[in-house]
């Protein structure tokens, strides 16, 4: 499982990466934000939630520095108990919802990804 970000030629990175950057760069590096920390920007607590995510979840815009370059993402928390300019870090989740609570079949979806902890 990777939480990869883009570098372009112009020195932008971008998460999640894209064939170009706004100016029209092409990527010449991948990143691994996995192996960062982030600050917490913002968050907030859903009480109510699709089928099939856990509630209440706590999610968070981040923004790592890579490399003097701000990086910034949206993801769950791992717990409720965070504030504004907390360090987290991304941890890997084998399921971030329950496969069989949607409309789409189980098999057809990726479930793993990433949720925010504390540093």
């Amino acid at each position: 499982m990777t939480m990869e970000a883009i570098r372009y030629a112009d020195g932008t990175i971008s998460y999640p990466g894209h064939p170009r950057s706004r100016d029209g760069a092409e990527p010449v590096e991948t990143i691994e934000l996995s192996e960062y920390t982030a600050e917490i920007i913002t968050w907030t607590t859903s009480t109510a939630t699709p089928p099939g995510v856990r509630e209440p979840n706590h999610l968070a815009f981040v923004e790592f520095d890579v490399d003097g370059e701000s990086v910034r993402a949206i993801g769950q928390l791992t717990t409720g108990e965070l504030e504004t300019g907390d360090e987290v870090q991304p941890v890997p989740v084998d399921e971030l919802r329950e496969p069989g609570a949607g409309i789409r079949e189980p098999e057809s979806q990726d479930w793993d990804g990433y949720r925010f902890e504390p540093v």
